[in-house]
């Protein structure tokens, strides 16, 4: 049983959703938005930050996924984003949490199937997969898109270590 935190940043609304893998399967437990106030990019930064803490604090997650920052093509929009990742970040690294990072296409990818999904197709699977009776938001669907991606990706890599050796033509 893992309990993993994604954050899909943001400079005014921050998504988040935790998820609960045990073995091969994904659990819902939450996900919402942290909604950031006023104008002055410090004060946005620090809510994210202290928001961010929060929710650790209250669901004392073990693991945490975060969207890499992309390239926009406004500038001082990627640099608002990537500093609001980086609040994030280190608010998950001061609780000790270790912090894994995806680009959306590889969150996309591993949900959808391809890289260039919509946000309405990214709704659907995150959805389906955790059996939701609604479709979440937006921000917190790519949230909980990130934390299956994390999910699926660590489910990947024990799969591969568990191959050790072979014997007699058979992998054991």
């Amino acid at each position: 049983m893992t309990l993993i935190l994604g954050i899909d940043p943001g400079s005014r609304i921050t998504g988040y959703g935790v998820i609960n893998q045990v073995g091969s399967k994904s659990e819902y437990v939450a996900s919402g938005c942290i909604r950031i106030k006023g104008d002055h990019l410090p004060d946005r930064l620090l809510q994210v930050f202290e928001g961010v803490q929060e929710l650790i604090r209250l669901y004392v997650p073990q693991q945490m996924a975060i969207e890499q920052v992309f390239m926009a093509r406004n500038a001082d929009s990627a640099l608002k984003l990537g500093q609001a990742r980086g609040a994030a970040i280190v608010a998950g690294v001061s609780q000790g949490l270790p912090v894994a990072e995806y680009a959306a296409r590889a969150v996309k990818q591993a949900l959808v199937g391809k890289g260039s999904a919509d946000k309405v197709q990214v709704q659907h699977m995150v959805r389906s997969i955790l059996g939701l009776p609604g479709t979440p938001q937006a921000d917190a669907a790519d949230a909980l898109a990130i934390a299956l991606c994390h999910a699926h990706t660590q489910q990947g890599l024990i799969g591969m270590a568990g191959v050790t050796a072979m014997r007699g033509g058979r992998l054991r």
